[in-house]
């Protein structure tokens, strides 16, 4: 569809909608660029608080998978004032405001529309130094992929909804949905990384794959090394999974070489649309252990190797147990 708009002359924007990346870069001199980024979606979990912190935490990412720095934010809000009180409304804006203020990022203003059910999320601005943006174009033979988040919080989420998941798995997911991606991306940043990424709605293998044809390589991955949500796998073998997900796996077909022994239930797990996941860093090989020590050193326990970049001119994606 974008590819219908006109395309972008100005040599002041670094990144644009003609790239695949997480957020725009527009050059403010040779030293400074501004990055900018939105996004805003309906409630995942049920506790208005909770729902706000893990939107800001998912807008805010972008920023982070870019290499950029946040610092100012607007809020967009929806809200169905006839049906609730505004005192719920109250609670997604504290959560969202706490949330960037633990990232250290103002919220300045905002706009708000009468809408039939909630809608929360933020328009962010960073800034960036033109020579240190970290695309999802850059992977290299060889490298090493980390993954800083587990997968599965879209497949649980739409479960909560369904009144099936015990509370000891909502607080846990909430806690990975919050998540900020700040030292990660601090980290990342001492490493000269070749490429990054955030995992959100196209799952996994989605976001793997737009690096990968960004860069114009492919991936090899493997499962049993990839941080999974323990409850996901139950869902996912009940056939428990959000639209969106069937939809990346769908798109995924025939771009992806799936090894004899991944089963249906993984392959829909790789593909979860994911909220407010990790970062997916490529980066060279000789570099890869030392910024996986300093991860877990700033208390990113989680992140772990989750595959290679190989050479590949389809750009496609094995997947291995």
């Amino acid at each position: 569809m974008l590819r219908h708009l006109p395309k972008i002359k100005n040599s002041k924007v670094l990144i644009g909608y003609n790239s695949i990346d997480d957020a725009g870069v527009y050059k403010l001199s040779k030293d400074l660029a501004l990055v900018q980024t939105v996004d805003f979606f309906p409630p995942v979990v049920d506790d208005p608080y909770d729902f706000g912190s893990i939107a800001a935490a998912n807008a805010l990412s972008d920023i982070y998978a870019m290499g950029g720095k946040p610092l100012s934010a607007l809020n967009i809000v929806g809200y169905p004032k006839k049906l609730m009180p505004l005192s719920t409304l109250e609670e997604i804006l504290k959560g969202g405001a706490d949330k960037a203020k633990e990232a250290g990022v103002s919220i300045i203003g905002g706009h708000t529309l009468k809408t039939e059910e909630p809608i929360y999320g933020l328009a962010v601005n960073g800034t960036i130094h033109p020579k240190k943006i970290v695309s999802n174009a850059g992977a290299k033979p060889g490298d090493l992929l980390i993954l800083t988040k587990p997968l599965g919080s879209g497949i649980i989420t739409t479960a909560i909804k369904l009144g099936k998941v015990p509370q000891k798995v909502v607080r846990e997911v909430i806690k990975v949905m919050s998540e900020l991606n700040k030292a990660a991306s601090e980290v990342m940043l001492r490493f000269e990384v070749k490429a990054c990424t955030d995992i959100t709605g196209y799952g996994f293998l989605g976001h793997l794959y737009e690096m990968t044809t960004a860069s114009k390589m492919g991936a090899k991955v493997y499962l049993s090394q990839i941080p999974i949500l323990e409850y996901a796998w139950k869902l996912a073998e009940q056939k428990l999974v959000p639209g969106g997900t069937i939809s990346n796996r769908n798109f995924m077909e025939g771009k992806v070489f799936w090894g004899k022994d991944i089963c249906e239930e993984a392959k829909l797990v790789l593909c979860d649309a994911q909220t407010s996941g990790g970062l997916l860093i490529s980066v060279s090989r000789n570099k890869a252990q030392k910024l996986l020590n300093s991860l877990r050193k700033r208390g990113v326990k989680i992140s772990a190797f989750v595959g290679e970049i190989i050479k590949d001119k389809r750009c496609r994606i094995k997947v291995e147990w």
